[in-house]
């Protein structure tokens, strides 16, 4: 592996990181808000799933437990 001095790294990085497609504060505020929006929806969805699981299951352990 060839070594090279901190210099030509620091240039390289520089270099490296004018590559990069940074996204717009916009960008950054939409697909946040979707994250947002999207795990509320998931959680929602999750609870009611848990709750109609446990409520069959109460029922079913009811119906034939002693």
């Amino acid at each position: 592996m060839a070594t090279t001095n901190p210099v030509q790294f620091i240039q390289q990085v520089r270099g490296e990181i004018s590559k990069i497609a940074w996204p717009t504060r916009r960008e950054v505020l939409i697909t946040s808000l979707m994250v947002i929006v999207l795990t509320a929806i998931f959680a929602l969805f999750f609870t009611v799933v848990d709750m109609g699981i446990r409520f069959g299951l109460q029922s079913v352990l009811t119906a034939f437990g002693s």
